[in-house]
């Protein structure tokens, strides 16, 4: 059970009721993500806003890749809602469970290339240790071909996804396997 109320989608109104129909417009379904905010619309709204920009925008960064990221770094903080949420979006290009639950379990050991595997140890690193991120480390990125704009949007992804993984865990955001399910991707 979340911490803190929720205004269910039966008893939303005005504001509140027009921002989820919005959502489920775009997204094919609300998430509990999105629900817990049900209290503030208007940061829902921009919450929505920045998720769509950083991960559906069209960039050199693949929507597969950056759900690679969302994992990683929701394995690192070990939030369950968001590792099954992505990993679910994640496998919607893969559609295989055993290649999924191995990148969980180790990104690393994964079969991933050296080019993502090094934007993926970025994105494990800026989570667990951001202090230890040098110009060094940006070199190390760059050396595998990766350019400042590719570097700026994985930095971001992570942030991002360090909010929403703080937001999930700081007031018990619940999921199921039927809530992770069904999204338009």
């Amino acid at each position: 059970m979340p911490f803190i109320k929720i205004i269910s989608e039966d008893n939303a109104q005005g504001k509140l009721k027009e921002v989820y129909e919005n959502i489920i417009k775009s997204r094919g379904k609300l998430s509990n993500i999105m629900k817990i905010h049900s209290l503030n619309p208007d940061a829902m709204i921009k919450h929505m806003d920045l998720y769509k920009s950083l991960m559906f925008d069209k960039s050199n960064l693949s929507r597969e890749l950056k759900e690679m990221i969302a994992v990683v770094v929701s394995v690192a903080n070990k939030c369950e809602y968001c590792i099954y949420h992505h990993a679910e979006a994640l496998n919607f290009y893969w559609k295989d469970k055993e290649k999924l639950n191995q990148f969980i379990n180790d990104f690393r050991s994964s079969g991933a290339d050296p080019k993502t595997i090094i934007l993926l140890e970025y994105a494990n690193e800026l989570t667990i240790s951001p202090n230890h991120i040098s110009q060094s480390t940006i070199d190390k990125i760059k050396s595998f071909g990766w350019n400042d704009d590719d570097i700026l949007l994985t930095n971001l992804i992570v942030s991002y996804f360090n909010f929403v993984n703080r937001i999930a865990l700081g007031l018990g955001v619940e999921f199921s396997q039927d809530e992770v399910s069904g999204y338009n991707y």
